[in-house]
């Protein structure tokens, strides 16, 4: 079988609602949006779990955090899984990998050997840098650190097409760019995007308390800014796309969202829609142009692109083949997903009298639908979200006796899902010691050095 390329572009805390073609006009995304209208914009992707390690690992490995044991930053990947750089590979693709990778988990500056690359060949990589203008990496088996010139995005996005350009026409590529951007610091993007967004002329999510309105837009503005230049960056990637003239699957998505201020939050790890909703956006031969409402997490992503390119997955993945439903425009017969925190860490905040308890961090799973949000924590039924009338998930209806039936209905939905993935739901830093790692509620291995 002549197999297509698959081209697979991933940002880092990109949200699904902040691009022109998903209806916010105040982003400048010319490029993304052109694109949107040619390809599968599944509008309804979520993130496996809302975290970057978690995410990564499940859309590398179709496993959920509880298989794949990456229930927090800075763990290390199973290098013995199998994986879809692994699957690539056997099936004769030239595979690349190319910025940030934030699943090898021995440490964040750390030269990355080939044992533990998961089947990519070519590795211009380093685990984890959120410092654009001066970052690092690794070029294959050179064990001595390189610096990206410039923005990183920009070189890397440059590295990526310079790659593709030279592999040869009659080999299917896998090419994996991996930003490290629109994830904060959000003041560091190129000055010429920097400057088109003015904070005071921004308009801020329903959610966000007025309170924090100003720190939210002036963190909004920087945000902006890097989705513009990584807009630029992907018109950088079509274009080589184009010149190489090959059938090619084209991919465009993040591994979770941010809050910036909605709900009085920043980051993620929490299951509303600014954390967990991601663009999913796929091109390619058979895929007709246009919304499709499947309900999908990272996890569906490897199984879903192998049966496009007609490369063999394994059994027993976690994540679902949703080719058919792409191809055809129509979405499965159970249209849900799981989302889920499997270990507290980082600055989703403990409560601690300043933000609304609802909101504070905890272990939980949920259920994503085309209309509704079920979530339950250690202590059972936590939040329901009618989305329908509701897209700022403003009114928690989860022990609304009006929605009783529905919060029945979804709850033995996530019952089942649970049941069928193995997942014993255990309680913050049960995870953690069964795995290993030794960390305790709210800790994670980048705070032990």
């Amino acid at each position: 079988m002549d197999h297509p390329d698959l081209i697979y572009v991933i940002a880092d805390q990109w949200r699904a609602q902040d691009l022109g073609y998903a209806g916010n006009p105040e982003v400048h995304t010319p490029h993304l949006d052109t694109f949107a209208a040619e390809a599968v914009d599944c509008h309804l992707a979520v993130s496996a779990s809302p975290v970057c390690t978690p995410a990564r690992a499940s859309l590398l490995t179709g496993l959920l955090p509880h298989r794949h044991r990456l229930v927090c930053n800075d763990v290390p990947l199973d290098p013995d899984l199998p994986s879809l750089g692994k699957s690539f590979a056997a099936a004769g693709y030239a595979t690349a990998y190319v910025g940030k990778w934030h699943v090898d988990g021995h440490g964040r500056r750390s030269y990355i050997p080939r044992e533990r690359r998961q089947g990519f060949q070519h590795f211009a990589v380093l685990e984890c840098t959120h410092d654009y203008g001066n970052s690092r990496y690794y070029l294959d088996d050179d064990p001595e650190p390189k610096v990206w010139e410039g923005y990183d995005a920009e070189a890397q996005t440059r590295h990526a097409c310079h790659w593709l350009d030279a592999q040869a026409a009659d080999t299917p590529a896998c090419l994996v760019l991996a930003w490290g951007p629109p994830h904060n610091p959000y003041q560091t993007a190129p000055e010429a995007d920097r400057q088109r967004y003015t904070a005071a002329d921004l308009s801020l999510r329903g959610n966000v308390p007025e309170a924090i309105a100003d720190r939210a837009r002036a963190d909004l503005a920087g945000y902006y800014a890097h989705c513009t230049a990584l807009d630029r960056c992907f018109a950088e990637v079509l274009a080589a796309v184009a010149r190489r003239g090959r059938p090619a699957y084209v991919v465009f998505t993040s591994d979770h969202g941010d809050f910036i201020g909605s709900h009085g939050l920043w980051d993620k790890q929490g299951p509303w829609d600014e954390a967990i909703r991601i663009p999913l956006l796929i091109r390619g031969p058979g895929l007709p142009a246009g919304r499709n409402a499947t309900v999908s997490n990272h996890s569906d992503h490897w199984p879903t692109l192998a049966a496009l390119c007609g490369v063999a997955a394994p059994d027993g993945l976690d994540g679902r083949d949703l080719s058919v439903n792409l191809r055809t425009g129509t979405t499965p017969t159970d249209n849900a997903s799981l989302v889920g925190a499997y270990h507290t860490f980082g600055n989703w905040p403990k409560f601690t009298g300043k933000v609304d308890p609802l909101f504070t961090a905890r272990v939980y799973r949920g259920l994503r639908t085309e209309r509704w949000l079920y979530c339950r924590d250690q202590d059972g039924p936590w939040l329901l979200y009618d989305l329908a009338d509701d897209p700022y998930q403003e009114r928690n209806r989860v022990r609304d006796p009006a929605c009783a039936e529905v919060a029945a209905r979804l709850d033995a939905g996530l019952d089942r899902h649970l049941a069928a993935h193995d997942d014993d739901f255990a309680a913050d830093g049960i995870l953690t010691t069964r795995f290993g790692y030794g960390l305790g509620p709210g800790e994670t291995m980048s705070t032990r050095g």
